[in-house]
């Protein structure tokens, strides 16, 4: 086990480096699992779903390491089945991937919308005289 991997385990308290993404590499040593076992979690466990750079390497958020840090412990510690773990992260609501919204638009048409939005700058800027 790494230091830094010891230094977390012993702390209790997982202090997470304050950047956007991590590599697979950081993530193993952040949370003492090793690569391997990550892409395996990525198979069982539908919510840990890293972004993928251009060349292919998996890029964690940190809102992933704290749930690799909730999977981690819901195994190690608790000693609960993959199964288990996946249908107790199912009830703490990490039901699936976590993904944005889609925005739905109206079928209006976008230079009506312009135009208006225009129309109405203009209005303000005779309300403001310039």
């Amino acid at each position: 086990m790494s230091p830094l991997a010891k230094q977390v385990t012993a702390k209790k308290k997982y202090p997470i480096p304050d950047k956007l993404y991590f590599k697979i590499g950081e993530v193993a040593e952040i949370t003492g699992v090793k690569p391997y076992v990550l892409r395996y979690w990525e198979s069982e466990f539908k919510m840990v779903s890293p972004s993928k750079s251009r060349s292919r390497q998996r890029l964690y958020r940190k809102s992933d390491v704290e749930l690799i840090f909730r999977i981690k412990k819901l195994l190690y510690e608790d000693r609960y089945t993959i199964n288990g773990a996946r249908k107790k992260l199912k009830g703490l609501g990490y039901g699936g991937k976590i993904s944005q919204p889609e925005l739905k638009f109206d079928k209006t048409d976008n230079r009506t919308i312009l135009n208006e939005a225009i129309q109405e700058l203009k209005e303000l800027q005779k309300l403001l005289g310039k």
